[in-house]
């Protein structure tokens, strides 16, 4: 066992007045499954990055252990696995990784494939197998759940539970409660580490938080009256002022037979003012004083969606797929087609939130994108007046070979979230801006759902490729819930999201009830929200 130290952190970006640490200091035992949780842009991967010494920082980081990072650069896809493994840790030893694959539940075969023909679950698997084979290393884990399905991110949970020694960066509360023994939180002020898994941690925080709420009202209370003395003394010292000169002095004299002389009530004065002063002074540091106390609550607020423009039937199914299949030509024979799903089937009615299951790489992904293709094809003959009608597919859409019935409601607006948000570019005005005359959204509302969403206003005037992921994903999802549609797809909506903005989502869900289709893995989302599942097989 040793510990790593954390002295007087302190670092900004270069060009930024905002500090991300700000003298933080704690102590992490090297033995311990570290959850690391904080709401996007605190600061989490950029810990991580001076961890392994990539950028400057004042105060100590203090560790007796090597740092490997995850997910590991493969230069070389192109090569077979077990050349990848060797390339990153060329003394393991093969017998080692079978075994730690076979724990994950992974062929040996699958190392004498190209890398690049793995699945995204097979290569979190290998690289994670083969950095935990690094026993004397202390590896940081930058979400590794992101594109895992469910059941996959229950098997590498379970793996990491059986390890010691690492730092997990995740927002997938099932997932942390699995893995870790002990939370990393980047609050709004201050780092804390506690003992436990994230529920644990996550039902101490409402309870302090609650703590503070209750407190704060007090403090508030004791702010408002320290402001009204203040307020007092002035007053108190400007009428002791007016009996200087003037009208006061004079009705002094009628009404009492003397009259103090300017000499005598000037140094009455000019010692009341300097009571005052001093008064005020004290009053302002206590002040001050309480008002640094009302700093460190973590406040989801409700957000809004706007579904249904009543276009379209409440009494039958807005999508209906029967027997749906996709399959695209094989690149090296091309008379040769590959399934990518053969036989999917579901109705969707208004108001119905419906999951879409599956291992990766099944084709949930590719029903979204097939939806919003067919959403064109409906809206261009609309516009040229041609009346659609369902599809009975047999023949090739552009690359794709599609088989069975797809039908969707003529009326239908979609509203759709893509997992991908690398095309966000430019300034976050503009491209609001830009929504705005298209009528896409109404800019005030975006910009008021980002804030809730806790993105700060100092990113507004940011370029957007400057965004972390989780930020990027933000505005997906404050775009989409400015839209009023009949019916919202979302494709991975809380990959690299908050914890805390997962919950909002969840509420927003719950409350406005829209007609939703999903690909989503999170086990305690999927929970809440309550709603049917269809197999894509």
């Amino acid at each position: 066992m040793s510990l790593i130290q954390v002295s007087d952190l302190t670092f900004s970006y270069d060009g930024s007045y905002d500090l991300i640490f700000d003298e933080a200091s704690f102590q992490i035992d090297t033995n311990w499954k570290l959850g690391f949780v904080g709401r996007n842009g605190r600061g989490k991967t950029t810990f991580l990055k001076l961890l392994m010494g990539q950028m400057e920082y004042r105060g100590k980081i203090k560790a007796d252990v090597e740092f490997d990072y995850f997910p590991f650069s493969v230069p070389n896809i192109e090569e077979d696995t077990i050349a990848v493994a060797y390339g990153i840790y060329p003394e393991l030893e093969y017998w080692q990784l079978v075994r730690e694959l076979s724990r994950l539940e992974m062929e040996e075969e699958a190392l004498l494939r190209p890398f690049f023909t793995l699945s995204g679950g097979e290569r979190t698997k290998v690289l994670l197998a083969v950095l935990f084979l690094k026993e004397h290393n202390f590896l940081l884990i930058d979400e590794p759940t992101n594109h895992l399905d469910t059941e996959t991110r229950q098997l590498v949970g379970d793996y990491l539970a059986k390890k010691k020694g690492f730092i997990l960066v995740s927002h997938d509360r099932a997932f942390l409660d699995r893995s870790v023994d002990h939370i990393l939180a980047i609050n709004k002020t201050k780092i804390t580490v506690t003992k436990g898994d994230f529920s644990t941690w996550y039902e101490n925080k409402q309870r302090q938080d609650q703590f503070e709420l209750d407190e704060n009202q007090r403090l508030r209370g004791d702010i408002r009256r320290l402001k009204n003395a203040a307020k007092q003394a002035k007053a108190w010292a400007d009428e002791v002022e007016s009996t200087k000169i003037g009208k006061k002095a004079v009705l002094k004299f009628e009404t009492t037979g003397c009259i103090d002389t300017r000499a005598y009530v000037g140094e009455k004065s000019r010692r009341m003012q300097q009571r005052r002063k001093n008064l005020e002074k004290r009053q302002q540091r206590a002040i001050d004083e309480k008002s640094g106390l009302l700093k460190d609550i973590e406040i989801a607020e409700d957000l809004k969606l706007f579904p249904g423009l009543n276009q379209v039937r409440k009494d039958r199914p807005l999508v209906r797929l029967r027997d749906f299949g996709i399959s695209y030509p094989d690149r090296q024979d091309p008379s040769r087609l590959i399934p990518v799903f053969t036989n999917t089937s579901f109705e969707l009615m208004p108001g119905e939130q419906i999951f879409l299951t599956g291992k990766n790489g099944c084709g949930k992904s590719t029903i979204l994108k097939k939806l919003m293709e067919e959403y064109a094809f409906q809206k261009a003959s609309l516009a040229a007046g041609i009346k659609s009608s369902p599809k009975t597919y047999g023949t090739a859409m552009k690359e794709a070979v599609t088989k069975g019935t797809l039908w969707m409601d003529s009326h239908l607006k979609i509203s759709y979230v893509p997992q991908d948000a690398s095309f966000l570019s430019g300034s976050l005005k503009e491209y609001a801006r830009r929504l705005q005359e298209e009528e896409e959204i109404e800019m005030d509302l975006f910009m008021t759902l980002l804030r809730k969403l806790d993105m700060p206003r100092q990113q507004f005037d940011k370029r957007m490729e400057e965004f972390s992921e989780g930020q990027k994903k933000k505005v997906l999802l404050a775009q989409s819930l400015c839209q009023q549609a009949d019916l919202y797809l979302w494709d991975e909506p809380l990959n690299y999201i908050d914890v805390y903005s997962r919950m909002q989502i969840e509420q927003v869900i719950q409350t406005a009830h829209p007609t939703m289709i999903l690909v989503e893995h999170d086990e305690r989302f999927k929970e809440t929200i309550a709603g049917k599942e269809a197999q894509v097989v």
